[in-house]
This record gives C-alpha cells, sequence and structure tokens, in this order.
C-alpha cells in the first residue's frame, strides 16, 4: 500500500426510531337522561357506525356505565368526542363522551 491508498470505512448511518403516537379512546358516559334512539343517532353520525354497532356500543355503556367508542390519534378523538357531546347538549341532553390515553 502506497501513502496515497486510502482504507475506505464504511459509514455507520443510524435511523432515528420514529415512535407511533399514542391512541386514546373516546368513552360514551351512560347517564340516565339521554334517549336511547339519540344515542344511537349521534353514533351513526358521529362515527359512521351501523345500527347494529351503535346500539351494542349504546347498551355496553348503559350496563356496565361506560364504553368505548372508538380508538384514535389524541387529535380526532378529542374532536369525536367534542361533536358527539355537543350533540347532545344541542338536543337538551346530558349526553357526555370523554377521551383516555389507551395502556
Amino acid at each position: 500500500m502506497s501513502d496515497n491508498d486510502v482504507a475506505a470505512k464504511p459509514k455507520t448511518r443510524s435511523k432515528p426510531k420514529l415512535q407511533r403516537p399514542k391512541l386514546y379512546k373516546v368513552i360514551l358516559v351512560n347517564d340516565d337522561y339521554t334517549p336511547r334512539e339519540f344515542v344511537v343517532m349521534v353514533l351513526k353520525a358521529v362515527f359512521r357506525m351501523s345500527e347494529e354497532t351503535g346500539y351494542r356500543v349504546m347498551m355496553t355503556a348503559h350496563k356496565l356505565g361506560t364504553s368505548v367508542v372508538v380508538v384514535c390519534a389524541r387529535d380526532i378523538a378529542e374532536t369525536k368526542a367534542k361533536e358527539a357531546t355537543d350533540l347532545g347538549k344541542e338536543g337538551g341532553y346530558p349526553l357526555l363522551f370523554t377521551t383516555e390515553p389507551e395502556e
């Protein structure tokens, strides 16, 4: 090897590890005043659920006190929860949707 020869060293590149955004649950909270049909209508309108799926989610909340409606990114979850709660207020009902981080 002469003095002009340069040994090529492989460059090591480290890829930055991208973390997936935390997911959030939208939770339907049961109350004793909002009619079942209205809750199903809100679930269909805001969360694009079928009649049957909306009914099952509503009945789960009715029996257990709460029910997870959907799990999605934080901004989407908060927007959907606010939109659904606002529809309840417009109808004159205390319908409540909350969000919390998924474990």
